[in-house]
């Protein structure tokens, strides 16, 4: 499964990269309005240290101005994937850019039907949001499982992207039911290193350690 990070903090996105932890990079207004920097600044600079693909986000909720800041945002980069919400004209400018060899992420993926959609309009990624759904009293990993059943039945090259990662344990969720792709916030992808029994452990080994004088260097 492919590590995104979700985030535009730079000094994150760098250190996970340094790690291999960074397979691509999503971002979204919101995450642009935290980060505090110009849109086309910051994302040029996350496409200059990620090789992946690295989506940008259009505001607009019409066609035509989907197609014209979509345009606009992928003459940033060539690993840019322009981001589109999942509503009809999201979906016409899904089509639009994958006619020209595109990139596309489509967005606010809540339904099976409405994935299916995205892959015959030919999105690169369809991102579904489990922690939203879950919010809702709903099992978000339902909808990965139902989405990976789909497009295995028609031979769909359509990426899951399990987004709105909240935990650990929605990456191994994902991962096990065969998520392409999770794009999760710098923190989640930290604590999927942490176990109670690991710090156990350490602190035995360091105890140990002292009292038989142990010096390696």
């Amino acid at each position: 499964m492919k590590f995104f990070v979700d985030t535009a903090d730079i000094d994150a996105i760098r250190e996970l990269h340094a790690l291999g932890m960074v397979d691509g990079v999503t971002t979204n207004p919101s995450l642009i309005l935290k980060s505090g920097r110009d849109i086309h600044e910051v994302t040029k600079e996350i496409c200059d240290l990620v090789d992946g693909p690295v989506s940008a986000e259009v505001i607009a909720l019409d066609y035509d101005s989907m197609v014209r800041e979509g345009s606009k945002l992928a003459e940033i980069a060539d690993n840019i994937a322009i981001k589109v919400p999942l509503t009809w004209d999201g979906l016409k400018a899904c089509k639009h850019f994958a006619d020209q060899g595109q990139m596309v992420n489509v967005t606010l993926c809540f339904s099976a039907n409405q994935a299916l959609l995205a892959a015959k309009a030919g999105a690169t990624f369809i991102s579904p949001f489990i922690g939203r759904l879950d919010d809702l009293n709903l099992d978000g990993m339902d909808l990965i499982a139902d989405i990976r059943q789909i497009y295995d039945n028609y031979g769909f090259e359509t990426q899951i992207l399990a987004a709105s990662i909240r935990n650990a344990n929605h990456m191994s969720d994902a991962a096990k039911i065969g998520a392409d792709v999770a794009t999760a916030p710098p923190a989640v992808i930290h604590a999927m290193a942490n176990h109670v029994l690991t710090d156990k452990g350490l602190d035995a080994f360091v105890a140990d350690a002292k009292k038989a004088g142990i010096k390696i260097v």
